[in-house]
């Protein structure tokens, strides 16, 4: 029997472990190479994952709700011509301990979070190690690089390998402890339902996706000082612009024109005139990125995923529409591959889509700065003295004060309004 192993892809540098979130096929069915095999999700992709070969799908290693690392083989496929089914083997004895949680006590999550800031580990693995007060330095990672993951600390808990560290006696807190005082509470689909404290609640749980992005925004902020700067710009000209030849661009390239492609290009500009905000730092040494691989957030209905634009300067006006086109039909499908979430050097946030004016977007590491775009209002403006009225709209940049300084902030949204302000390049 020939068979082919189907690994855990990884979908991002810093990405070292995926859940599995869904099997499209069951042991014994046929699959196609390119058929969707299974769902995963990671906190910058939810996506569907296709089979590397034909043949028969004869064992499955991940179960629907386990956490594995990348590159670990979740599944095994006989891709011989004359492919029989065999027995699947039992699942991994770690699915059952990384669906269970127990909360440690309080009184030892600061010993622990004094332990994790020096190990390293992935956020998750540092979250749970604070959580169950694990001492870091007694476990031996098995992600890339040594990596401590999550399911080293669950294998570790499981097989009392560690044992939580004890921080200060119960008599040193002071403040109370409040239990809830529950009512009425019924169950359905993981969601709990009823009063707690009178007060009428619904529940939910956090979907995987959820829960990874609100792991990666907590490092985030942990890892940079953010400072946010803002600057005013005039759309008017753009506004103009797109209002003129937007019917013919869509006639003309099959898809719309919408105001992305003008920023982008803007950025594209901005960061060529100061490159430190396409770079990463080890808090010892600056890493300047010469390709600039743009991402850019989109919305969805489960959560945000932020699809990248390779090779930005590299592409036309019309390019970094089509680009931004296909990359936000793959997400809304599911349809992302490993290489569209990777390699970003850079992001943009439009969260002015839904109306808001000013915002202050978190960086997306091992990124420096993020780009921010609020709603476009028409406002009264001073122009030569007059008042006249304008499409206005706040732009802003989170950075990472470590090695960007506000003139270098000053300088990159000067140059995103100058460009903007002053378009001369054609659409069409």
């Amino acid at each position: 029997m020939a068979t082919q192993n189907v690994i855990m892809p990884q979908m991002g540098e810093s990405i070292q472990e995926g859940t599995l979130t869904k099997w499209h096929k069951k042991i014994g069915d046929k699959v196609q190479r390119e058929e969707i095999l299974f769902e995963i999700s990671t906190d910058k992709v939810d996506t569907e994952i296709p089979s590397p070969a034909t043949g028969t799908l004869v064992q499955i290693i991940a179960q629907e709700g386990q956490t594995v690392n990348v590159n670990s083989v979740v599944a095994v496929i006989d891709d011989a011509a004359s492919a029989t089914t065999t027995t699947a083997a039992p699942a991994a004895p770690q699915a059952t301990v990384a669906k269970t949680e127990t909360k440690a006590a309080p009184t030892s999550t600061t010993v622990a979070s004094e332990n994790t800031e020096k190990m390293n580990a992935s956020p998750l693995a540092r979250k749970i190690a604070q959580e169950h007060a694990v001492d870091l330095s007694k476990i031996q990672g098995s992600g890339e690089g040594s990596k401590i993951v999550k399911s080293d600390i669950l294998n570790a808990l499981e097989q009392g390998k560690v044992s939580p560290l004890i921080a200060h006696a119960a008599a040193n807190l002071t403040a109370p402890v409040v239990t809830a005082n529950v009512e009425h509470v019924k169950s359905t689909g993981g969601a709990t339902e009823g009063m707690i404290d009178g007060v009428r609640v619904n529940k939910v749980p956090m979907n995987t996706m959820r829960k990874k992005i609100a792991e990666h925004m907590v490092m985030s902020k942990r890892t940079s000082p953010h400072v946010t700067s803002v600057i005013e710009i005039d759309l008017q000209k753009i506004v103009d612009l797109r209002a003129k030849f937007k019917d013919k661009f869509e006639a003309t390239h099959g898809f719309k024109l919408t105001f992305m492609p003008f920023f982008i290009h803007a950025v594209i500009e901005a960061i060529k005139a100061v490159p430190v905000v396409n770079a990463s730092t080890d808090g010892e040494s600056i890493t300047y990125k010469k390709d600039i691989n743009l991402g850019v957030a989109v919305a969805l209905d489960w959560g945000l995923i932020v699809p990248v634009i390779k090779n930005a300067p590299g592409r036309s006006f019309v390019g970094l529409g089509q680009e931004l086109n296909n990359l936000a039909e793959k997400a809304r499908n599911k349809k992302l591959a490993p290489d569209d979430v990777r390699g970003g050097t850079f992001s943009i946030s439009n969260y002015g889509g839904f109306g808001t004016i000013i915002g202050q977007p978190i960086i997306n590491q091992p990124q420096v700065a993020i780009f921010g775009i609020g709603a476009m209002q028409k406002k009264p403006v001073v122009i030569n003295d007059a008042i006249a009225i304008r499409t206005m709209c706040y732009c802003v940049l989170s950075f990472d004060h470590r090695i960007i300084d506000g003139s270098d902030s000053g300088k990159f949204l000067s140059t995103v309004k100058t460009v903007l302000e002053n378009w001369n390049l054609p659409v069409i």
